[in-house]
C-alpha cells in the first residue's frame, strides 16, 4: 500500500502565527491545498495526517478540540471530493517522546492500524526538517514545502524534493 504522509501545520493549513490552532475557526488553508488531497487519491492508497501538537501537552487545548479541528479539515476536503484516512497526532510537549517527530511513534501507529502500508512506497511532506528526518527514517521519500521556511539548497540528506505548496507539487505528480 503507498500511503502519502502530510504534516497539517504549514502543509494543509496556514501556521497561526506564533501559536496554536485552538479551534476550527483559525483554521485557514492554503490555496489549492484541499485539491492537492483530493488530486493525490489517484496516486496513493491512503492519505495519513501525522502532527506535532505540544499545545496539548502545554495545556493550552484539548484532544477534543483537536479532533473537531480535523473534523472541520475532514468536512472542508470532502468538499473538494478528498478524504484522509487518519490523523495521527503527538500531544507532548516532550521533544524526546515516541510519537513526536522526527521519532516515529506516528509512523508505527499508521503501520498497525495499516499493516499493508509499504514505507518505501510512500511520501512525507513537511515544512520542518524533522518531517523529513521522520520520513527519511522510515524509509519514505520525502516533500519539503518551503511555506514557512527558507528554500533549501539541494542536494540535501533529508530531502529529496521541495516545492512552495501542496498544490505546486501536486501539479508535478
Amino acid at each position: 500500500m503507498r500511503a502519502l504522509f502530510l504534516d497539517r501545520d504549514g502543509v494543509i493549513n496556514i501556521e497561526k502565527d506564533g501559536c496554536y490552532i485552538f479551534n476550527p475557526d483559525e483554521l485557514h488553508f492554503y490555496d489549492g491545498a484541499l485539491e492537492a488531497i483530493a488530486a493525490a487519491r489517484q496516486h496513493f492508497d491512503l492519505v495519513l495526517v501525522v502532527t506535532n501538537q505540544r499545545g496539548i501537552g502545554r495545556g493550552m487545548m484539548t484532544a477534543e478540540a483537536l479532533h473537531e479541528i480535523h473534523a472541520s479539515l475532514l468536512l472542508a476536503l470532502q468538499d473538494k471530493g478528498g478524504h484522509i484516512e487518519a490523523f495521527y497526532f503527538a500531544p507532548s510537549a516532550d521533544r524526546d517522546n515516541e510519537l513526536r517527530k522526527p521519532n516515529t511513534g506516528m509512523a508505527l501507529l499508521a503501520k498497525a492500524d495499516y499493516p499493508d502500508i509499504d514505507f518505501s512506497r510512500s511520501v512525507m511532506i513537511g515544512n520542518n526538517l524533522s518531517d523529513m528526518e521522520f520520513g527519511k527514517k522510515m524509509g519514505m521519500h520525502t516533500v519539503f514545502l518551503h511555506t514557512t521556511k527558507d528554500k533549501i539548497t539541494l542536494p540535501h540528506e533529508l530531502i529529496d524534493e521541495q516545492f512552495d505548496s501542496l498544490a505546486s507539487w501536486s501539479k508535478a505528480l
